[in-house]
């Protein structure tokens, strides 16, 4: 596996090593000794599954508060999405910008996505699904969202966007501007 840091601190692309012959291929997808010495030594405490049945879903932009934020490393194993992490760290120089990855079946992509960011996605084909381990159970008490098109944020959403499919609740969370501070960044700490 090959660890990539993106230019907002925290975020990483995942890329594995993909053994691949005329019968099809093999790729370890989660290692965690590899993972806690090149990611975050940290662990995972639930793994999710989501299938999104039409292109241009929308789904997010999600969260959890402390106490119980979560961290999450996002992997694509049928179909293909635009995933997107929000900096939501207040006093964070990347305060507000997003970094994007297309994640799918083929290029096994993972996104580690840690605390202090908002993440959604867009699916790219249809009967999409995504797998995702948490670093904390669900917790319906802080779980929060953000505006998937918030224009301060601005995110490039791919043209399918345009028709989005959306749950009711995404369709009207909250701009960025109208966030609690929930991640407090200060100079001591860093981002």
């Amino acid at each position: 596996m090959k660890a990539r840091r993106l230019a907002i601190p925290g975020l990483v692309e995942i890329t594995p090593l993909i053994h691949a012959d005329a019968r099809g291929y093999f790729y370890e997808s989660f290692k965690d000794e590899w993972f806690r010495a090149n990611v975050a030594d940290l662990g995972f405490v639930q793994e999710n599954t989501s299938l999104s049945r039409q292109i241009g879903t929308v789904r997010g932009l999600h969260f959890q508060a402390p106490p119980v934020a979560q961290g999450k490393l996002i992997r694509c194993i049928a179909g293909a999405i635009f995933d997107v992490a929000v900096d939501i760290r207040k006093g964070s120089p990347s305060y507000g910008q997003w970094i994007a990855l297309e994640l799918n079946a083929e290029n096994a992509v993972q996104f580690w996505i840690p605390e202090g960011f908002a993440h959604g996605f867009l699916t790219l084909r249809p009967d999409t699904v995504i797998c995702y381990k948490i670093t904390a159970p669900y917790a319906p008490e802080v779980d929060f969202g953000l505006a998937w098109d918030d224009p301060d944020i601005g995110i490039a959403w791919p043209d399918i966007a345009a028709e989005a499919i959306l749950s009711d609740k995404d369709r009207t969370q909250p701009r960025l501007a109208d966030l609690p501070d929930y991640f407090l960044v200060s100079a001591t700490n860093g981002a």
